[in-house]
């Protein structure tokens, strides 16, 4: 049993509201996953620059001695590498012409330095520990974007870790959060890493996400990766997936894990119980129902 919250702005006015807004979702969540939490927030993007988002359980050390490294392998002016810490947690913002390198520095020199993220506009913050403090840690309430996704977790399939923690991101500005369990997750994986598809974790969650990564890196789109999914991906499950653009959510076939959604003329939003909408603005005008079974919706601006 998780915990999943998604918010897509329509009213561009909202934007500076999405973190703090997103941020009570998910601690509506909390009795639905105590055990780790996270959030993927799309903010603003610039063009020609990418944004990789790492984690360490010792920042204080391993992020200078980053930070200097990347200085010195790419010889980058300090005003063309941007370099912000938030507790365990760091964004860095480079030329897109320098990400393939700095990604390729970091697996191969920093093994205590894992990426949670990589694109032009997300940014994935997730912890183990309730999903109050986990905001509270990295200031979300404070972000700033036009959608975002967020997940409480109750571990069934893996280790109770930071890496096991949702949203799983396995391709440029995508990610994924999931409410259920696979049951051939242990052969799809199998199957993507011998097509070098990098997978970090033994978590079902992530292969659903590397998944369709490896489908719409295959040209398909979200939508019909996930129509693909419904044949390919065995188990129960609620996905809702991030792209740059938007947010897309299925359920099984089945439909057992509870979903409901919202939408106005300013927002369309996703929880996987009715309480977690409650508070958000105009409500009460929205229009609100469960999502079909094996059926793909998707918003995108």
């Amino acid at each position: 049993m998780c915990g999943i919250v998604g918010l897509f702005l329509k009213d561009d006015a909202l934007k500076p509201q999405l973190g703090e807004m997103l941020s009570a979702m998910l601690i509506t969540m909390t009795d639905r996953g105590p055990d780790s939490a996270g959030i993927a927030i799309y903010g603003d993007e610039t063009a020609g620059q990418t944004k990789i988002t790492v984690q360490s359980g010792t920042p204080d050390s391993d992020f200078p001695a980053l930070e200097k490294h990347i200085q010195d392998q790419t010889h980058l002016a300090k005003d063309k590498l941007s370099f912000t810490m938030r507790d365990t947690h760091a964004v860095i913002v480079a030329a897109e012409t320098d990400k393939d390198h700095i990604l390729t520095l970091i697996r191969d020199n920093h093994p205590n330095i894992r990426v949670m993220s990589q694109g032009q506009s997300i940014e994935i913050y997730k912890e183990v520990g309730l999903p109050k403090d986990v905001v509270e840690r990295f200031a979300l309430t404070q972000a700033t974007g036009s959608h975002g996704i967020g997940h409480t977790r109750m571990a069934t399939e893996s280790a109770v870790t930071t890496l096991g923690a949702h949203p799983f991101s396995t391709g440029s500005d995508q990610c994924l959060v999931h409410n259920g369990s696979l049951s051939n997750h242990n052969m799809m994986r199998r199957k993507l890493r011998a097509e070098g598809v990098n997978i970090q974790t033994e978590n079902d969650s992530e292969v659903a996400a590397a998944y369709l990564s490896a489908r719409m890196s295959e040209g398909e789109t979200l939508g019909e990766a996930l129509t693909s999914g419904l044949n390919d991906l065995d188990g129960f499950f609620t996905f809702v997936v991030g792209t740059k653009t938007g947010f897309g959510v299925l359920r099984d076939p089945i439909a057992c894990k509870p979903a409901v959604m919202a939408e106005t003329d300013a927002y369309v939003a996703f929880g996987s119980e009715y309480r977690a909408l409650v508070n958000l603005p105009d409500i009460d005008l929205a229009r609100v129902w469960e999502p079909e079974p094996a059926e793909v919706y998707f918003w995108s601006h």
